[in-house]
């Protein structure tokens, strides 16, 4: 269960009711929630490959910024030159699917529809920095190089105080 005080701060930082939210997956040094890991099937069953699915408005604003930088042509271009780099984004795109398998397995879901399926753009496109991201402060650094190098173009977002 969450608690009521997450899912209320995580529907002030959405700004709409939260839907499927398994657990607080990563916590902004503000206290805030900033990441949730969400049901791979929504309420309504619709598929929902966004295991780690970031809220935080001020985080997800300022990686909207590094997105309409030209950032991910820059990375989705070094994943096809570096071999060391594009076999580390492989095994975040693996370590994504192990996740949500096994809470699919804890929480009674089965999602063929997505298997293999991670988000991001992972495991050879560079598609959507926030869900980088939400990965890097959910499973920790180290686990997605091109997430953690997102996390150190943020800078400390929770600087002016919780963003609710």
């Amino acid at each position: 269960m969450i608690d009521p005080n997450d899912e209320a701060a995580i529907a002030a930082q959405l700004g709409r009711e939260p839907r499927a939210i398994h657990a607080v997956g990563h916590r902004c040094p503000c206290g805030n929630p900033d990441v949730v890991t969400t049901e791979p099937r929504l309420p309504n069953g619709t598929p929902f490959p966004t295991t780690f699915y970031l809220t935080c408005p001020r985080a997800a604003s300022r990686i909207g910024t590094l997105e309409g930088s030209g950032l991910m042509k820059e990375m989705q271009d070094r994943l096809g030159e570096d071999p060391e780099l594009a076999a580390a984004y492989a095994a975040a795109h693996e370590s994504y699917l192990a996740f949500r398998g096994a809470l699919a397995t804890e929480s009674g879901h089965d999602v063929p529809e997505i298997e293999g399926i991670s988000a991001g753009g992972m495991p050879d496109r560079v598609k959507c920095l926030h869900v980088l991201a939400g990965q890097s402060l959910a499973m920790g650094r180290g686990v997605n190089p091109l997430g953690d190098e997102v996390l150190d173009l943020l800078g400390e977002w929770w600087e002016p105080g919780p963003c609710v």
